[in-house]
C-alpha cells in the first residue's frame, strides 16, 4: 500500500487514473496560471464562481479544491461552508487562495474546514508541494479507513461464526490464539493512531510556519527546500535504527569537512529526508539567514514523512494479519481438491502465532523450492496449526522452532522441530490415538494428532516423528506432489 507516487508513476497514469483538482476563481487569468502549472500531473476542472463550482461538484467529486476567497455573490468562505455541511463533500480537501494575510482570515478559513492557505501571488513550488502533500494525506486517510473497515468486518465475521467453529479443532486453536491476535491487531492500529495524531499536530504547525518560510527564504533557497522535500517523497528505502545512526554520524563528519556544524538530532532529521544523498546540492540550506525557521520546518516535514511511512508499514502488517485470519477461518465445503501452496499455509499459521513466537522463541525457517500440490488447503492448515501449536507448548514458548520444506523425488516433506523436553518412550505409540492427551484438562481434547494423521492419509501422505529426551522433537509430514 503506497500513498505517494513518484514522477515515473505519474507519467504512466492514464487520464482516468489522474486525480482531479477543481480551481474556483473569478479571475480567468488565475485559473489559466494554476491549470498550466498542474495539468501535467492532474486533471483540472475550473469554475468562475461559487454557484457554478457547486454545480460542477454535483456532477462529480474532485479530489482537491483550490478556492479563491474574494469572489462576487458567493465568496470562498460560503462555498467552503456549504461543502463542509454536506456528507458527500465534507471530506474534500479545500485550500484557500487569497491575497489576505491576517491571522484572523486564516483562523476563519481553518474553522470552516479548509486544510491550508496559499497566498497570492502564488509561488509555483509552494502550490505543487502543498497540493501533493494534501492529496497524499487524503489518500492515506482513505487507505486507513478502508483497512480499519476490513479489520472491523473481519472481526465481526469471526464473532458471528464463533458458535459454529467452536465445535472444531481449528476454532479450539483459534480460541487459544484470540488474546495474541487481539494484541497483534491493536499494535498496528495503535501505530496508525499515533502517526495520525503526529500528522495532525505537525500539519497545523506546518501551516503556521510556511508563510515565514516563503517570506524569509530566497527563491533559490525555496527551490532547494522544495527539491529536498520532493526527493524525500520518492525515497522508498527504509534504514534500520543502527543504519540511521551510522548515516547520521557520517553526515556530521562530512558536513564538518565543509565547515558546517549540526547536532546528532539534526543529522538524523536530515537523513530521514535523504539529505546525505546529495550533500553538495543541499548544503546551501544550512547557510540560510534564519536557520531556526529552516531547521524547524525540516523537522516538521520529517515528522510528516515518518508518520506516513509508519502508517504504510502498520497498514501492511494489519492487511497481512487480516489475510491470515480470513484464510485460517475459511472452510471449503465443496469437498474438491484444489491447487495448494504448502508454504503459504505455513506462513498463515505462523502469522497467527506471531505473538507467542516473538517473545522468547527463535523461529528458523528453511524453505526449499517446492511444487504446489492438489489437496485440501483448509485441512492442511489444520495440520500445520496442530504441529506448530504442539511444538510451542512442548517447549513452553521458549527455545528454537524450526520449520523446513524440501522436495525430493516427487515428495514434499514438511518438518516442524522444537527444543522441548522430548516425548517419553512409553507414550510414543499412543500419541496418534484419538482422545489420548498428556495435557491438563481444558488444554486439549486429544484429537489433535489423530485429526492430523487422518488429514495426511487423506492426501496419500505419511507423518513420522523423531524425539530425544532433553533435546526435542521433530514431526515430518510427507506429501506426494501428484
Amino acid at each position: 500500500m503506497a500513498f505517494i507516487h513518484n514522477d515515473a508513476q505519474e507519467k504512466n497514469m492514464t487520464e482516468a487514473e489522474r486525480q482531479t483538482i477543481l480551481v474556483i476563481d473569478d479571475a480567468p487569468e488565475n485559473i489559466d496560471v494554476l491549470a498550466g502549472l498542474l495539468k501535467t500531473k492532474y486533471k483540472i476542472k475550473a469554475a468562475p464562481s461559487g454557484e457554478k463550482a457547486l454545480a460542477v461538484i454535483s456532477k462529480g467529486l474532485p479530489d482537491l479544491i483550490l478556492l479563491d476567497i474574494m469572489m462576487p455573490e458567493m465568496d470562498g468562505y460560503e462555498v467552503c461552508r456549504r461543502l463542509k455541511a454536506e456528507a458527500t463533500t465534507r471530506d474534500i480537501p479545500v485550500i484557500f487562495l487569497t491575497a489576505m494575510t491576517s491571522a484572523d482570515d486564516e483562523v476563519k478559513g481553518l474553522e470552516l474546514g479548509a486544510v491550508d492557505y496559499i497566498t497570492k501571488p502564488i509561488n509555483p513550488s509552494v502550490v505543487l508541494s502543498r497540493v501533493k502533500t494534501h492529496l497524499s494525506l487524503k489518500q492515506a486517510q482513505q487507505e486507513l479507513i478502508e483497512n480499519n473497515r476490513t479489520l472491523e468486518n473481519t472481526l465481526e465475521e469471526l464473532k458471528a461464526t464463533q458458535d459454529q467453529l467452536i465445535q472444531s479443532e481449528k476454532l479450539a486453536a483459534l480460541g487459544q490464539l484470540v488474546a495474541g491476535i487481539a494484541h497483534e491487531v491493536n499494535t498496528p492500529l495503535g501505530a496508525i493512531k499515533s502517526s495520525v495524531e503526529t500528522i495532525d499536530s505537525s500539519l497545523q504547525k506546518v501551516i503556521a510556519t510556511l508563510p515565514a518560510i516563503t517570506a524569509k527564504l530566497s527563491t533559490e533557497e525555496l527551490g532547494l527546500f522544495s527539491e529536498l522535500l520532493q526527493q524525500s517523497d520518492t525515497n522508498t528505502s527504509s534504514l534500520s535504527l543502527s543504519e540511521k545512526r551510522t548515516a547520521a554520524k557520517e553526515l556530521v563528519a562530512e558536513l564538518e569537512k565543509l565547515g558546517f556544524s549540526v547536532s546528532g538530532t539534526e543529522a538524523k532529521t536530515l537523513v530521514d529526508l535523504g539529505f546525505q544523498k546529495n550533500i553538495t546540492r543541499f548544503s546551501p540550506l544550512l547557510q540560510v539567514t534564519d536557520k531556526e525557521i529552516a531547521q524547524s520546518s525540516l523537522i516538521l516535514f520529517s515528522n510528516l514523512k515518518r508518520s506516513v511511512k509508519n502508517i504504510i508499514i502498520a497498514g501492511e502488517k494489519a492487511v497481512k494479519l487480516v489475510f491470515s485470519l480470513k484464510t485460517f477461518a475459511h472452510f471449503d465445503q465443496s469437498g474438491e481438491k484444489a491447487q495448494t501452496n504448502v508454504q503459504e499455509g505455513l506462513e498463515t499459521v505462523l502469522t497467527l502465532y506471531q505473538n507467542q513466537i516473538k517473545q522468547n522463541v527463535n523461529l528458523i525457517q528453511e524453505y526449499g523450492e517446492i511444487s504446489q500440490i492438489m489437496g485440501y488447503p483448509d485441512e492442511l492448515t489444520q495440520v500445520w496449526t496442530n504441529l506448530i501449536h504442539n511444538a510451542l507448548q512442548a517447549m513452553k514458548n521458549q527455545g528454537d522452532l524450526t520449520v523446513k520444506t524440501i522436495e525430493n523425488d516427487g515428495i514434499i516433506r514438511v518438518s516442524v522441530s522444537d527444543t522441548g523436553t522430548g516425548i517419553p518412550e512409553e507414550i510414543r505409540g499412543k500419541i496418534f490415538q484419538p482422545f489420548y492427551t498428556t495435557k491438563a484438562a481444558g488444554e486439549g481434547s486429544g484429537l489433535g494428532l489423530d485429526i492430523v494423521s487422518k488429514i495426511v492419509k487423506k492426501h496419500n501422505g505419511t507423518i513420522d516423528f523423531e524425539s530425544e529426551i532433553g533435546t526435542g522433537t521433530t514431526f515430518t509430514v510427507s506429501l506426494p506432489v501428484d
